[in-house]
């Protein structure tokens, strides 16, 4: 290269480095795949004796599952939490009604995405707002095809929905649909991944399967009809699941098919404990050996499944890892897996573990999680609003201590034999609420 004029050879090598596998990789494609009330053992993998699951359970033994994930127990907190990597009563979003069902004017995962220059999309249910300024579109998502309110057919939802052939919002604009919602929702969500070009894609699919009303096409319920009442409480229920479990199929063999599958991080989680998957009185369903349900402080209301995979960032190989995470975990960790930051003014509750995905020998530091939970306007400020973890502690209702790896269902109260434990959780979630903003008391 002698005697070339110096900006050449800067050009030449500048041309070889865009080139080189360090320059030519791009940021990874992120699908977060949310299941509405579908509890811990909903799932063929988690070791449900009915339920048929073919493509999650082909996902989960490829995919790092961590075992000990926690979510709020109800849709909206859990919703805000993943959208603001904040509690819910520091985001403001804590019921599902009575208008706590918004999100403050606050930045979300969404705009982070988008700020890094990924194309932004969700398809399903939002229930976070259902008007300005509190639409995914106002809160950075460039597309947004989705039901109304917190279910599709409830008040304030496009009238006469009824989960077949119907209306949702395609940007704030109605539109009608043929089809089956879950359905829909997936082919729509491939079909703006397909158009996506020389952009990567952050695509939030949080879907309102399978949270009542339970319909469904026949066909995917009638395998399950003969349980109905001597095994399991709603074969429509089932069938729901292994509509979503076809779709997760789909959707996997797309990204294939499409060459994704290898830079794509997929996710796959739901947003708290099951309603019809399980009855203890009755004793019908599977909930993996835990107590409680949806709303409920008890592990099976907000332990959930929590699968990712992502090939070209080592994650992956089907195993487990049994860390304390919870739901305010996932915009942190998937901004770190990014490889972008967070601006600090969105205060950020929750940890990055990606860590501990990444590498099985890593831990992340000891900590506690709080899950608070009140269906009210009010603010959950009382002693029954919280459940305090931490390892394999349990406290609830400020007396209540449990072991939950020696005792899954609950059944031992061990706040007499370790009265310095509960002391040590109760101090740590009154140091936690004194950062919260100010919370006036209520009778």
């Amino acid at each position: 290269m002698k005697g070339l004029p110096i900006f050449l050879v800067i050009i030449f090598f500048f041309g070889i480095c865009l080139h080189s596998p360090i320059f030519s990789q791009k940021q990874p494609n992120v699908i977060l795949v949310l299941t509405d009330d579908q509890g811990i053992g909903d799932l063929g993998a988690h070791g449900n004796p009915w339920l048929k699951t073919p493509n999650m359970d082909a996902f989960y033994e490829d995919a790092v599952r961590l075992t000990n994930f926690h979510v709020s127990p109800l849709c909206t907190p859990t919703r805000a939490a993943i959208m603001t990597g904040r509690y819910p009563i520091n985001n403001g979003a804590w019921a599902t009604f009575k208008g706590r069902d918004a999100l403050s004017n606050t930045k979300t995962i969404a705009d982070i995405f988008k700020k890094n220059g990924y194309a932004t999309a969700l398809f399903g249910k939002w229930h976070l707002g259902d008007n300005y300024p509190n639409r995914p579109t106002d809160s950075g998502f460039d597309i947004a095809i989705h039901h109304l309110s917190g279910g599709i057919g409830e008040l304030s939802d496009y009238w006469g929905n009824d989960y077949f052939d119907d209306v949702y919002q395609v940007n704030n604009q109605p539109k009608q649909f043929k089809g089956y919602c879950t359905d829909i929702w997936f082919d729509e969500a491939m079909k703006f991944m397909d158009s996506t070009i020389n952009q990567p894609f952050f695509v939030y699919l949080p879907l309102n399967a399978p949270h009542d009303p339970l319909f469904v096409d026949e066909k995917y319920a009638r395998p399950y009809k003969n349980l109905e009442g001597t095994k399991i409480l709603d074969a429509n229920l089932y069938g729901m699941i292994a509509n979503i479990d076809v779709n997760f199929g789909k959707l996997l063999k797309f990204l294939e098919t499409k060459k994704l599958a290898k830079n794509t991080i997929v996710i796959f989680m739901s947003d708290n404990g099951t309603r019809f998957g399980y009855s203890r009185d009755r004793k019908l369903g599977f909930n993996k050996g835990f107590e409680g349900i949806k709303g409920s402080k008890l592990e099976g209301g907000h332990r959930v499944p929590f699968f990712i995979r992502w090939p070209e960032g080592k994650i992956k190989g089907g195993r487990d890892n049994n860390a304390l995470t919870a739901h305010i975990d996932i915009l942190p960790t998937l901004a770190s897996l990014c490889g972008f930051s967070i601006d600090d003014t969105m205060s950020i509750d929750g940890v990055d573990f990606s860590s501990i995905v990444k590498k099985p020998s890593l831990q992340i530091p000891k900590r506690t999680v709080f899950l608070h939970n009140r269906q009210d306007w009010r603010p959950p400020n009382r002693a029954e609003d919280v459940c305090i973890l931490q390892d394999e502690w349990r406290l609830l209702n400020q007396k209540e201590l449990y072991d939950i790896a020696k005792d899954p269902k609950q059944e031992q109260n061990l706040a007499n034999l370790y009265p310095d434990k509960v002391a040590e959780l109760l101090s740590a979630h009154q140091v936690f609420m004194k950062g919260v903003k100010e919370i006036p008391e209520y009778i």
